[in-house]
């Protein structure tokens, strides 16, 4: 195996920092929708439109940065998302008006689809010339920034930071982090990024799809939890917005011990077995937090949900790895990570929905259900790889 080179371990640590700086944006924003709820005057049901309104606009973001990067780089691409989600960041602290808030809103959300593509186009391309699996460390780093994103947040609101003083500083910090590795990216010419070529993919839909749907139901939950875990503490538990902002890094911290150690489990015991275990812990950590009478028993049921469910992701992707063809298997992993925004839209606004005519108490038992069916979904994660060259009327049989 060949040594990489410094050059691209200088790339594998920028492109991991911005993994962190995306998480924690993320997580710095949506940890204070509370406060945007009370500064504007919003209901249930308009903090689940903008929620809404991020999740649509970054599959847009997610279109344009294909478009970028198979015509510049992944490299320019990435530090193209950053900036919008810098700027917009800077326009959403300081909005002045609802309608001010919801542009800026909008805005990030491009910024937040080109930074979710750019990121795992460069994350594959590392990966290809390291020559072994080292995708889930991109996505621990994710969990890490959204650990410091949330953590941000306790703090500023502890000390009494203002809102618009709280999200600059955030957005402060991604325009920093992406002059300093930027430089550092990974140069890769359009002609090697267009992983997500128009050409049919030679792999069994019916196994792809399963995959497609435990990515979605993972992403439905992850991001159930980002939204709506501040709020439920803060207006059925009425923990103050300090406490709120901890259930997101009780299950950030979790969720980095589960990325961390996944590899390993999976070495002794198989993908499939770790899917069903992680996916049950989940389901239990969620029947904690629904039950939950206090701030603390809601963010340790968040802490067992961490445990369980955020190594999904990776698995998801390694399993896909190994359905397609060789010569197949970025443009793969790139059309699986599109299942993510059909479960960010689950989780941020049908959750919302059900909260909004009910209570979240009522709405986190969805995310429950999401897990109970990922531990269905679980024999998904042992499919058969096709060969390349496979004829087409052959795929429809290749099912695990």
């Amino acid at each position: 195996m060949t040594l990489p080179t410094p050059a691209l371990r200088a790339a594998r640590v920028s492109t991991a920092v911005g993994f962190g700086l995306q998480g924690m944006f993320l997580a710095a924003l949506l940890t204070q929708l509370p406060q945007f709820k009370d500064r504007y005057g919003f209901d249930d049901s308009t903090i689940v439109v903008a929620v809404v309104l991020v999740s649509l606009v970054a599959a847009v973001g997610s279109v344009i940065a294909e478009y970028l990067a198979t015509r510049t780089s992944s490299k320019t691409t990435l530090r193209a998302g950053l900036f919008v989600i810098a700027c917009a960041g800077t326009g959403i602290a300081f909005a002045p008006s609802p309608a001010a808030f919801f542009t800026g809103f909008a805005v990030y959300g491009i910024g937040l689809g080109m930074v979710d593509a750019a990121t795992n186009m460069q994350a594959v391309a590392i990966q290809h010339r390291y020559g072994r699996s080292i995708l889930s460390s991109f996505h621990g780093a994710w969990s890490v920034g959204a650990i410091v994103g949330a953590l941000y947040v306790s703090a500023c609101s502890a000390l009494e930071v203002s809102l618009p003083v709280s999200i600059f500083g955030a957005a402060l910090g991604v325009a920093a982090g992406t002059l300093l590795i930027g430089p550092r990216l990974l140069e890769v010419g359009p002609e090697a990024e267009a992983t997500t070529s128009a050409a049919p993919l030679t792999i069994p839909m019916r196994p792809f799809l399963a995959l497609g749907a435990a990515m979605a139901l993972f992403f439905a939950i992850d991001f159930s939890v980002g939204n709506w875990s501040a709020l439920y503490l803060k207006d059925l538990l009425l923990a103050s917005a300090s406490t709120a902002a901890l259930a997101v890094a009780a299950y950030q911290t979790a969720g980095l011990v589960s990325r961390l150690t996944g590899d390993f489990w999976v070495r002794r015991h198989g993908e499939v077995a770790v899917v069903r275990v992680g996916s049950a812990i989940a389901a239990l950590g969620l029947v904690v937090v629904i039950v939950a009478q206090s701030p603390t028993v809601a963010i340790i049921g968040f802490l067992i949900v961490g445990l369980g469910a955020p190594v999904i992701a990776p698995l998801c992707f390694s399993a896909a790895g190994r359905l397609a063809p060789p010569d197949q298997t970025d443009a793969v992993i790139a059309r699986l990570n599109l299942f993510n925004y059909a479960g960010t839209l689950v989780g941020g606004a049908i959750v919302g929905a059900v909260a909004a005519v009910s209570n979240l108490r009522i709405g986190f038992v969805l995310p429950l259900l999401f897990a109970v069916a990922l531990f269905l979904l679980a024999p998904a994660f042992r499919p058969k790889r096709v060969a390349a060259g496979a004829d087409s009327a052959d795929l429809t049989r290749v099912v695990d």
